[in-house]
């Protein structure tokens, strides 16, 4: 499988549940008058169980083989999370971002609730589609779905939704026709990650404040946004249906380093927040 086929079908089910992304990527497409009519995804993210056949260590082979090389290692103590960012020779490749939950580190009683879950992965599918292959274990009931959510939204969360494109990212660096003033002066720094945001939220999408509605800054050589996710009704275990967080569409403005190379990494800051764009308030019980 090449990478174009693998964003490809990642994309389909991407939408299949993020239906907002299509929208957002259609009215920025529709803005440009290059031509081209681009919008260049800068990464795609994905979320999964240590410990288990799909932990990080098992489906890293699959994103080598698509020519792929590990770029950089991140840790988020407070979630609870560790995370490995990839990088493709082909530099019109989108980035890869995966994390997994280290469910050891969790409350014996979440840990409790993970593991009958957990222990139906059986397998590893050893070909790319295991990224858009979703649920591992039965339907999960409403009830884990809730106590999980008072811990850990990313494990509820993944509970949930499964394995597949948690998010796409689109590239504010190569927005260009479509990022002009009223007087066709060219945006520049956080002026055009701006611009991208009140475009979304005139077309109707919320965006994630968590910690401001622009992550990072020039000076740590990336600045981020992110709309708050869909939403869906699930059915879970018995049949009983839920509106449930899926997934979101991301915005990313990469500056130049000292030598004036456009800054490909990722801020673990940052990251720790854009997590939060699919959180789901979910009353708590009594």
């Amino acid at each position: 499988m090449t990478p174009s086929q693998f964003f490809d079908y990642l994309w389909q089910d991407y939408t299949s549940v993020t239906p907002q992304a299509e929208v957002i990527r259609c009215l920025f497409a529709d803005l440009e008058t290059s031509g081209s009519g681009a919008v260049v995804n800068d990464h795609v993210a994905f979320r999964t169980f240590a410990d288990t056949p799909l932990q990080l260590s098992r489906l890293e082979p699959q994103i080598l083989a698509l020519g792929y090389q590990p770029q950089a290692d991140y840790q988020f103590e407070a979630k609870k999370l560790r995370a490995r960012s990839y990088i493709h020779h082909d530099e019109t490749v989108p980035k890869i971002f995966l994390s997994e939950l280290l469910t050891d580190r969790l409350s014996e009683s979440a840990q409790a609730l993970l593991k009958p879950y957990t222990d139906q992965i059986s397998g590893i599918c050893r070909d790319p589609s295991v990224f858009w292959s979703g649920l591992h274990w039965r339907a999960p009931r409403f009830e884990d779905y809730q106590a999980l959510m008072q811990e850990s939204e990313y494990a509820a969360w993944l509970l949930a939704m499964g394995l597949r494109a948690n998010h796409f990212t689109v590239s504010v660096n190569h927005l260009n026709e479509s990022l002009k003033d009223s007087d066709g002066r060219p945006l520049t720094g956080s002026e055009r990650l701006q611009r991208v945001i009140t475009r979304v939220k005139q077309a109707g999408f919320q965006i994630n404040a968590d910690g401001g509605e622009i992550k990072g800054s020039p000076q740590v050589l990336l600045e981020q946004a992110a709309t708050l996710a869909d939403e869906q009704w699930l059915e879970f275990a018995g049949g009983e249906s839920h509106p449930i967080s899926t997934c979101f569409y991301e915005f990313a403005l990469r500056y130049p380093d000292a030598d004036g190379t456009l800054y490909q990494g990722f801020v673990e800051a940052n990251a720790d927040r854009i997590f939060s764009s699919t959180t789901t308030l979910v009353p708590k019980k009594p």
